[in-house]
């Protein structure tokens, strides 16, 4: 019994991590735009599928093998995707940021189908699963007999990382000061000569980038890519965000470890929980919308009338 809490807890772990990151893509986007962008799932799970593009590529032309040069290629797809970030939110999304909210949400979600649909009918096979290789192999060492993988703790490793690098951004620099105070009242930072263009681009920059970390995590955990695999994605990521409270950095990442600590749980003591793990994860959804619309950590915004 206590082998098995503990392979759980580094599950839990391990699982929390990845939903944390897609999480922290959607309350920063929502911290500073204040619209839930419900493609951020979809433009995290292109990552996969540009990696293994890529590393393909490099192995056709330089030759060697292609898991050789998928290090290569996942950097390369990170970096990717925060550009495509920002590029459908200067073709799409910054046409609904005064827009009412209705607007920009059925915006986001045809935006998602329209990214499901490329990858579909532009990917060699796009309708099949495609295998998605472990990320880091190995065992780092034993905890009273349970193994912990290299990859889990690069994946906490790594969130943890981000998420500093993120804070550090945030508070220090020039652009993430700027950002915060978007975040805080973007009629008061126009006014105080503050560009909402290279705020938005850095927010969907940073936002995507991080979003596709999380992508290329959840592919090597479930070592399988999908091209519908966004729609799971985004759902998660959004709940987790909600739980904890849009637009709270911390929130996040408790919200995150919340989802992932139910699924494990459904997964380990319930009767054929695997199938059920989602209805408790969206039943905590449904009571924390009811009785807490701010989220955990998120604060009430007060509207005078």
């Amino acid at each position: 019994m206590t082998e098995l809490l503990l392979q759980q807890a580094i599950n839990w772990i391990t699982l929390g991590s990845i939903y944390a990151l897609l999480a922290l893509g959607f309350s920063l986007i929502f911290g500073v735009l204040n619209v839930i962008h419900f493609s951020h799932g979809d433009v995290a799970m292109t990552a996969p599928f540009i990696a293994l593009a890529g590393a393909q590529a490099l192995a056709a032309v330089l030759g060697a093998a292609a898991p050789a040069w998928l290090a290569l290629a996942v950097i390369a797809a990170v970096f990717a995707v925060g550009l495509i970030g920002v590029v459908l939110d200067k073709a799409v999304i910054r046409r609904f940021r005064d827009a009412p909210a209705m607007m920009a949400l059925v915006a986001t979600v045809a935006l998602g189908i329209v990214i499901r649909e490329l990858i579909r009918h532009l990917y060699p096979q796009g309708s099949n699963p495609h295998a998605f290789p472990r990320l880091i192999g190995g065992v780092a060492f034993d905890v009273a007999g349970v193994p912990v993988s290299w990859f889990a703790l690069a994946v906490v490793g790594l969130t943890a990382l981000l998420v500093g690098l993120l804070f550090g951004f945030l508070h220090l620099t020039p652009i993430g000061l700027r950002i915060r105070a978007a975040s805080q009242d973007r009629v008061v930072a126009r006014m105080m000569g503050i560009s909402d263009g290279r705020v938005f681009r850095a927010t969907f920059l940073m936002a995507s980038s991080i979003g596709a970390v999380a992508g290329l995590l959840f592919a090597s955990y479930a070592g399988v890519t999908r091209f519908d695999f966004g729609v799971m994605a985004g759902l998660i990521g959004f709940s987790a965000a909600v739980i904890g409270g849009l637009g709270s950095m911390p929130g996040a990442i408790v919200g995150g470890l919340i989802i992932a600590g139910i699924e494990v749980l459904a997964q380990t003591f319930v009767p054929e929980g695997a199938s059920y793990r989602l209805v408790f994860v969206f039943m905590l959804v449904i009571a924390v919308l009811i009785f807490r619309p701010a989220g955990l950590l998120g604060r009430t915004i007060l509207e005078k009338v």
